[in-house]
């Protein structure tokens, strides 16, 4: 399973915006450009969180994206599904009803192996990230974070919130 770079960026965008004050937005642009990331690609990711009900847009001249609802309630599945889609990554075909060993579908009265096996370790991985929220990932990256690239990203945020 490949997750797009969208998921990445959105999980690093909201803990971003975990941070600001709680009046407080950051348009799409200044969060890109605090990323690196392309702005309009960014902002498809971002656009994608609001409808979901994860970010809130903010109009106006201070306007922007903040969060819409506390960290510790925004999981990262709730993100993943927002930029991916809840779609399972595994689609069975039924292939095993193709061929020279293929039975008619009434035949089949349980999804095969393959199918069963792939839909267990989707369901784990989809259950991890449901157990995870945006405020355990802040507080692990608080812990792991350089203390140099913490002070830059504070004088950015204290600038660009002014």
């Amino acid at each position: 399973m490949r997750l797009s770079q969208g998921v990445e960026w959105g999980l690093h965008c909201c803990s971003v915006l975990a941070l600001l004050p709680h009046d407080a937005a950051l348009p799409a642009n200044r969060l890109a450009e605090f990323h690196g990331v392309p702005g309009p690609y960014l902002a498809k990711t971002l656009q994608a969180l609001a409808s979901a009900g994860l970010l809130e847009s903010v109009p106006g001249r201070h306007g922007g994206y903040r969060l819409a609802k506390p960290p510790s309630r925004i999981t990262l599945l709730d993100v993943v599904d927002a930029v991916e889609g809840g779609e399972p990554a595994f689609r069975c075909a039924e292939i095993r009803q193709r061929g020279p060993a293929g039975l008619p579908k009434s035949a089949y009265t349980v999804p095969c192996g393959i199918a069963r096996a792939m839909a267990a370790a989707e369901a784990a991985y989809r259950q991890e990230l449901r157990r995870r929220t945006l405020a355990d990932v802040i507080t692990q990256m608080a812990k792991d974070a350089n203390p140099r690239a913490v002070a830059k990203a504070a004088a950015w945020m204290q600038e660009v919130t002014r």
